[in-house]
């Protein structure tokens, strides 16, 4: 459990004892990552659904509100950083990749990286509005969950871009990681069958983040995670006539 615990307190905001890990233990607690989704969905879910009992966009308001907050907007930095860098190069002659590259190392935020966080938040908002007032809560526990499978396959899959996280965490990964939560998400997508979406997003993302920058960064795990998360709560909207009710 000491893994799952370092990935709290990697990936949320929650109050957790602070733990002091080496780099190994560090790159270990990314076999963790679907379960800390799974604690970040189980917030999301509660808070749509008590804010849903007084109105519709009050849930979907309070649902955003958690989800931001307890991921302390970690992955928004990342959609914005690749924005940023994104937008630059497109602006550059062809498309520059090492203009790319510079940018993405740049700290600060551009008019890129704004209008991505803008549109990406009033998205999530009009998705989960529509989600509360369908009543589906329970598939948006498994949301953030399938999404945090995707780091692990690009770990897997890609060459870190640079001595980052992306390449610390990649020695931690193998077939066996890969395959126990692709059996937890099949289990799960046979109740809820929008999920099964999930593998064609992940190997999507994979593909576009190879081709523009040739390998995975932390901004790219970042960046995928939030619009993976986007792409199943619009699947699940489109799909909510038939999902169970509560």
């Amino acid at each position: 459990m000491k893994g799952f615990i370092i990935a709290l307190q990697f990936l949320t905001r929650l109050p957790i004892p602070a733990i002091v890990v080496d780099d190994a233990a560090f790159a270990r607690s990314m076999r963790w990552f679907p379960a800390v989704g799974l604690v970040i969905g189980a917030l999301v879910a509660g808070a749509a659904w008590a804010g849903g009992l007084v109105d519709s966009r009050l849930g979907a308001l309070a649902a955003l509100i958690v989800w931001v907050g307890v991921t302390g907007a970690l992955h928004l930095d990342g959609l914005s950083d690749l924005a940023d860098a994104s937008g630059a190069a497109h602006k550059a002659k062809g498309g520059d990749r090492e203009r790319l590259l510079a940018v993405l190392a740049d700290p600060h935020v551009g008019s890129f990286g704004v209008v991505a966080i803008v549109l990406q938040l009033l998205s999530k908002l009009m998705l989960l509005h529509m989600l509360v007032e369908a009543h589906v809560f329970l598939p948006l526990v498994l949301v953030p969950f399938a999404a945090r499978i995707g780091p692990l396959v690009w770990t897997w899959w890609l060459i870190p871009l640079h001595q980052g996280l992306a390449a610390r965490f990649r020695s931690a990964i193998g077939p066996i990681e890969l395959t126990v939560w692709t059996a937890a998400l099949l289990a799960a997508s046979w109740f809820y069958p929008a999920l099964l979406v999930t593998p064609l997003l992940v190997l999507w993302w994979g593909w576009q983040v190879r081709r523009m920058i040739g390998g995975i960064s932390g901004d790219g795990h970042g960046a995928g995670i939030e619009l993976i998360e986007t792409a199943l709560l619009l699947t699940l909207v489109v799909s909510a006539p038939w999902i169970p009710g509560p």
